[in-house]
């Protein structure tokens, strides 16, 4: 399979262990893991399975940044990590951070490309045709004199991978690629990364929670990482015929679960990595038998009306162009509806103008039937709770406890009551042990959990979340969700979730909005929005693979087996069962 260059090992763990000085327990324990000369490799596992400390690993941040006692041994690229330090490193090793925002430096593109050019004094002639070169290959060269906080995020992705392919480094490592991106940007990246691995022989190392979406290009390993050990190194084709996955809490690709329920023992000869090329004709029966037993239950929902927006329309500046045009919807009392589409579609401006951050140009939205065009954000805020993309505009204390209790402290409430309430959500949210912890000590996937649990405390009657799951693993997605569901349930909380997830909108909203371009392209069922290949295509959302399960099975309505699938899955989480 590899030539003699390619089976040189460039990373090796040998009898690794490796304990944070913080910590009592070491974080990474025994790891025997040898990474080839141009493999592309995706790790995965539960958050705080060691997936992160691996990669800090490889690039030096530990124990630079992070210092603490190593056992065993680590060479990446015939050196020691340990040794070198993070400058040295980063000449043979690249890292793209999940979140991009912290990773940029200079006042342009075209600066925070050069930065590792200018720490190497290379003449400003090769300098300019390098930086030119790497953000052509990243399709970003007309964006050079942009300012990289004002990109999207799959421009973003962009930008921080020019900065190390200009480096002309070895190994790629890619924290969580795909946490801010819609389902079209995050094809493109996977495209990308693959590009750059196929044409320019570079060593890939993805950790990602997104197992289909990265397996829509080829990879040639998944590690299974569980309690800082290696549960599992496997083909693709190997690791999804059996139940690891699903044992370890990592969602499985759609197709494979529905094959699973449906009594199937997939073979992986028939080569499931992909469903556009996996060979169905074993399965058909037992999936076409499954299919009709399932009943398509109908959803009754309330027919008042919680919120509506009437020919809303908004720019940000006068004479500028609008930003949402003529965006009209309703929302019933206790309904779950997703808003969906491209990175800057307008979704989150939305959002602001039905918060009061921005006042809509024309147009009416009414709460309960009245016009709240004249209330404060103050005022609104009491009925209605938002939970923004990025975290780090929302917290403003330093300890967990004080974060989540803020809202309930302005108002003046009284300390027992605000204990009560906020250990409660800090429970249901998966922090109640981080509550005394700084707020900068966790992750970024606990500051999300952070600032959910900040709003759910106010017990608002309709709540937006922005990305409530983005950098979220399956187990603590699922945690997030089914509380957001039994809010919406048992009090009646109407939510909107602004998402990129294409899952989420399926499992957990029967109704989705599609923005785009500023105005809404579709309004109706999930299923049948991500089974419409004109509709996903122009809003840059992702056709679902139980729709090409689907027709690959021979069944009339695709949207029928993703609407059965789905009840499935949610009977199935009701009595308790695992997915």
């Amino acid at each position: 399979m590899y030539g003699t260059e390619e089976m040189m090992p460039v990373i090796e763990f040998k009898n690794f262990t490796y304990k944070y000085r913080t910590q009592a327990k070491p974080t990474l324990k025994n790891i025997n893991l040898t990474i080839h000369k141009g493999e592309k490799v995706l790790v995965i596992g539960s958050s705080g399975s060691g997936k992160s400390t691996l990669a800090k690993c490889i690039n030096a941040l530990i124990p630079s940044s992070f210092p603490g006692k190593i056992e065993g041994s680590l060479t990446v690229c015939g050196l020691h990590p340990a040794e070198e330090g993070i400058f040295n490193m980063s000449k043979h090793v690249g890292t793209v951070l999940q979140d991009t925002d912290g990773q940029f430096i200079g006042l342009t593109v075209a600066e925070d490309i050069a930065f590792a050019l200018e720490n190497d004094t290379v003449p400003i002639a090769e300098m300019h045709d390098r930086v030119y070169e790497a953000a052509q290959t990243v399709n970003v060269h007309t964006l050079l004199q942009s300012v990289p906080g004002a990109l999207s995020g799959g421009q973003k992705q962009r930008v921080s991978l020019a900065g190390i392919l200009v480096d002309n480094v070895e190994i790629f490592l890619f924290d969580e690629p795909l946490a801010n991106l819609d389902p079209a940007a995050g094809k493109k990246i996977i495209s990308l990364i693959d590009e750059i691995n196929r044409t320019q022989h570079k060593t890939i190392v993805i950790i990602e929670h997104r197992l289909e979406d990265v397996l829509y290009r080829d990879v040639d390993r998944i590690i299974v990482m569980e309690n800082g050990e290696i549960a599992a190194d496997m083909e693709p084709s190997e690791l999804l015929c059996t139940d690891l996955l699903s044992k370890k809490g990592i969602r499985e690709p759609l197709y494979i679960s529905a094959l699973k329920y449906a009594g199937c023992t997939i073979k992986s000869e028939d080569k499931p990595e992909h469903i556009e090329t996996m060979n169905i004709a074993p399965y058909r029966g037992n999936l076409l038998a499954w299919f009709k037993k399932r009943e398509n239950l109908s959803h009754t929902q309330s027919d008042k009306t919680a919120l509506e927006l009437k020919n809303v329309s908004f720019r940000y500046e006068e004479n500028a162009p609008l930003t949402v045009q003529d965006v009209c919807f309703a929302i019933k009392k206790g309904e779950m509806v997703s808003i969906v589409g491209t990175n800057g579609a307008g979704k989150s401006t939305i959002a602001s103008l039905i918060c009061g951050f921005n006042i809509q140009s024309e147009g009416l939205i009414l709460l309960n039937g009245q016009d709240i065009t004249g209330m404060s954000i103050k005022e609104r805020g009491e009925k209605i709770g938002f939970v923004l993309q990025n975290q780090n505009q929302m917290i403003s204390k330093s300890i967990i406890f004080d974060e989540v209790a803020l809202g309930l402290a302005v108002r003046k409430m009284p300390k027992a009551e605000i204990k009560d309430r906020v250990e409660k959500v800090l429970k249901i949210c998966g922090m109640y042990p981080y509550r005394n912890w700084p707020v900068s000590a966790v992750s970024f996937g606990q500051k999300k959990r952070i600032t959910i649990a900040s709003i759910l405390v106010m017990n608002p009657e309709i709540l937006i979340l922005d990305e409530p799951t983005a950098g979220q693993d399956y187990a603590h997605y699922t945690e997030i969700m089914e509380f957001l569901r039994s809010l919406n349930r048992e009090l009646g909380i109407t939510i909107i979730m602004i998402t990129h997830d294409m899952h989420l909108m399926l499992e957990y909203t029967d109704r989705a909005i599609v923005i785009s371009d500023g105005q809404v392209l579709a309004d109706g069922k999930s299923t049948d929005i991500l089974t419409d290949e004109a509709i996903t295509k122009r809003a840059s959302l992702k056709r679902t693979s139980l729709y090409d399960l689907a027709v690959k099975c021979g069944i009339e309505e695709p949207s029928e087996l993703a609407d059965r699938f789905i009840q499935y899955e949610r009977q199935n989480k009701a009595n308790g069962g695992q997915h």
